[in-house]
């Protein structure tokens, strides 16, 4: 039964959670050849947006909740953290790294999880434009006191890999240093079998089986393992058939929210092949890898609500952003999630019925409040950096929070 937001039952966190993962039902062999760290809280439910797109049309619209994946820290990082997480306990490392912006999601996912994995945690990032969101994570991230690498510019990435995983080295650490968002063929597996999770519920009856999908594309682990678990999830008959019982995976837009060629559809494409082989290779079955021709015809990657770039907020996005807040539903930030969320508003007003899903992927648990002497006591790249953002919150310069967090006002350091 598909539960629809104007329910206040329509999310409870006591709400039955399994350590299943589709992905080992459908191939057992996996169980032998991919280690994970159980970190996420699934399967995450669907719900309907009609409370939220009524006024906009009658397009049905539905939206996938991997925002409360985890209480911990939920949102899409979570599922590809746990074959991450796995694969680098399978190597006997101790510390694992997340690379990427000041504000990662996947920054603050890995320092708040790998605790839990048993891990120790570090980060090398670089700055981004300054807004809530970014705020609001880097002072999580370094409230963790991880071991954090400091960068002046995302083009010195690859030396602030090379000199983490040196010093880690250095102290007597077995790093494992991710590349941004764990976009390799591995962590794309976490999203295959949540391509398999969400045709369980089609199966299931939760939600017609969808015409289109949506989601916000960055680093391009999410969207890569979509296309592939929908692929493979309708050649196998789960969830994803037309009514004359023939293969019809849904198409996948992916909302661009970091810039070309980042995000560019032969890079995804690239990524899901790349994935289907890893997956074919750790299964034992040769028919598992899926070819660019098969998912391309599925696929698009839209540009149009990036707007000035990654990070900045967008006119479409702000009003996305305050639709959902003012019809009650979940929260969403300027950066990933109100990009996306834009992209549906606009389907709706041109009268496309859908199904639609909306998958959501940013985090919305409450954060930790920061803890101000970590903050005090950090780079002062990254302070400087956190003391202009709060200054240009409070003048109103950048959107500030719709809903602030009594925990972590907007002024802290100034």
């Amino acid at each position: 039964m598909t539960v629809s937001l104007e329910s206040p039952t329509s999310w409870r966190p006591d709400a039955p959670k399994t350590e299943r993962r589709p992905i080992f039902d459908v191939w057992p062999q996996l169980s032998k050849n991919l280690p994970i760290s159980h970190l996420a809280d699934l399967p995450t439910p669907v719900e309907a947006l009609d409370r939220v797109t009524g006024s906009l049309g009658d397009a049905r619209v539905f939206v996938k909740r991997d925002d409360v994946s985890s209480l911990v820290y939920g949102g899409n990082k979570v599922r590809t953290l746990e074959v991450l997480f796995g694969k680098a306990k399978a190597l006997g490392c101790t510390h694992i790294y997340s690379t990427g912006a000041f504000g990662s999601n996947h920054a603050t996912a890995m320092v708040l999880h790998a605790p839990r994995a048993g891990l120790g945690s570090g980060v090398v990032l670089f700055p981004q434009p300054r807004s809530w969101a970014a705020l609001e994570n880097l002072r999580v991230i370094l409230s963790t006191r991880p071991a954090v690498h400091a960068l002046p510019h995302w083009s010195a990435l690859p030396f602030g890999m090379w000199r983490a995983r040196r010093s880690a080295v250095a102290r007597g650490h077995r790093p494992f240093v991710m590349v941004p968002g764990g976009a390799t063929p591995t962590g794309a597996l976490g999203y295959v079998s949540a391509a398999l999770e969400l045709g369980e519920q089609v199966a299931a009856g939760d939600l017609p089986r969808p015409e289109t999908v949506l989601i916000g594309v960055g680093s391009t682990c999410t969207s890569a393992g979509l296309l592939v678990g929908f692929h493979l999830a309708a050649k196998l008959g789960l969830g994803f058939r037309d009514a004359g019982g023939n293969p019809a995976p849904p198409a996948l837009v992916s909302v661009r929210v970091t810039p070309w060629p980042i995000t560019s559809q032969t890079l995804v494409l690239r990524l899901a092949v790349r994935a289907s082989e890893r997956l074919a290779e750790l299964a034992g079955d040769p028919s598992l890898v899926v070819e660019k021709r098969d998912l391309a015809p599925h696929f698009r990657v839209d540009g149009r609500f990036l707007g000035r770039g990654y990070g900045y907020a967008t006119p479409s996005g702000l009003e996305a952003q305050r639709l959902w807040h003012e019809n009650g539903a979940h929260e969403l930030d300027t950066t990933y999630s109100a990009k996306a969320a834009a992209a549906v508003v606009e389907l709706a007003r041109q009268g496309r019925r859908g199904p639609i899903v909306f998958w959501s992927t940013k985090s919305t648990p409450a954060l930790p409040p920061p803890d101000v002497d970590a903050l005090r006591s950090s780079p002062p790249r990254m302070r400087r950096w956190m003391e202009k953002a709060e200054g240009e919150l409070s003048r109103g310069k950048l959107e500030p929070p719709l809903v602030e967090s009594p925990g972590s006002p907007v002024r802290l350091l100034t």
